[in-house]
């Protein structure tokens, strides 16, 4: 190690100043990462809320050791959380005196905003660099897995990928919560970023009859329409236009819809639709007679879960996916700044 984990925590916490710097000025900022994401205004100010400002010492530690150690890093951003770069970037200048981050062209905003903030030199904003000209070091890419493969393929000899490629996050209800309080706490998770992230839930799992999964379903459906009034959704682009009217029939013929003017709650048999749904405000719910059906439901899809929310974080965390975060309902997208958000890679 170059640096000692003092000296890299430092250089983070530099960043989480900035980001800090950033937030306070998010009324100015906000307009163009609507324009850039198609996020409607009340959208963006509300997914700022989700950007990380603060780190215990244990969280920063966690951070600096999952790091790593690298000559330079070279960092390949997406743009479906705006929120994002920050975490990307401290991992990256925590592992490097030498960083360089090429943020999403479709979203640059809050990668340049952040850079220009932190003031330090060992971070630069780059505009187009081809991975193949990264002759040392690593290259952290995030985003689809279409991404990932291309930048291994392209990545040279000697040069290490970590990828951080699509997921997602699943709720699970178990018998003991309250249906209405459970559908508040999912609600506030299904609305940053219009379930863009990789955080966002979108299949809920109800420990239960169906009749107490429906109950879920039609409760979720008012807190999302509650929410529309205050936070709308933004555009969709017509490809997930086409992936939410698909899924929406599917589930229309396989149990029951609940449409809104900005979100779709589905309730059907778990299994019987033929994809997730896709981002949008498009929730998935399904009764499962117990938390050992629920596992056994989740390993089915474990490579796809991010994060595990549910009412009862100590009792389900054993039967999370392998990699997945176990967080309460309502703090999806809220995770600690301790390492990726996405431990799936470690």
């Amino acid at each position: 190690m170059s640096r000692s984990v003092e000296e890299r925590t430092a250089d983070v916490g530099r960043l989480l100043a900035a980001s800090r710097a950033v937030y306070a000025d998010r009324a100015r900022i906000a307009p163009q990462i609507a324009r850039s994401t198609g996020l409607s205004l009340e959208g963006v100010l509300f997914g700022f809320s989700c950007l990380e400002r603060a780190a215990t010492d244990s969280e920063l530690r966690s951070l600096v050791d999952a790091a790593g150690d690298a000559e330079r890093v070279h960092v390949v951003l997406s743009a479906n959380a705006f929120v994002a770069p920050l975490r990307a970037m401290a991992i990256a200048r925590a592992a490097s005196t030498r960083v360089t981050v090429r943020p999403s062209p479709r979203d640059p905003t809050l990668a340049v905003e952040l850079e220009r903030a932190a003031r330090d030199d060992a971070i630069a904003i780059v505009s187009d660099r081809d991975v193949a000209s990264v002759d040392r070091g690593e290259i952290h890419v995030y985003g689809r897995d279409e991404t990932v493969a291309a930048v291994r393929a392209r990545a040279r000899p000697g040069v290490t990928v970590r990828s951080h490629g699509p997921g997602m996050g699943v709720a699970l209800v178990t018998r003991g919560a309250g249906v209405a309080e459970a559908a508040a706490a999912i609600a506030e998770d299904v609305v940053p970023f219009d379930q863009r992230g990789c955080l966002s839930p979108r299949l809920v799992m109800v420990e239960g009859d169906e009749a107490r999964g429906e109950a879920l379903a039609a409760a979720l459906h008012e807190r999302l329409e509650e929410w529309g009034s205050r936070v709308p959704r933004g555009a969709l682009a017509g490809a997930e236009r086409a992936q939410a009217t698909r899924w929406r029939e599917a589930i229309r013929f396989a149990g029951r819809v609940w449409s809104g003017a900005g979100h779709v709650v589905g309730f059907a048999p778990w299994g019987s639709a033929a994809a997730i749904p896709p981002p949008g405000r498009h929730v998935q719910v399904a009764s499962l007679d117990s938390l050992r059906e629920a596992a056994a439901a989740l390993g089915t899809i474990a490579r796809h879960v991010v994060v595990l929310g549910t009412d009862d974080p100590a009792r389900l965390r054993g039967a999370a996916p392998r990699g997945a975060r176990v967080v309460q309902l309502g703090l999806m997208q809220r995770p600690p700044l301790d390492g990726p958000v996405d431990r799936r890679s470690i």
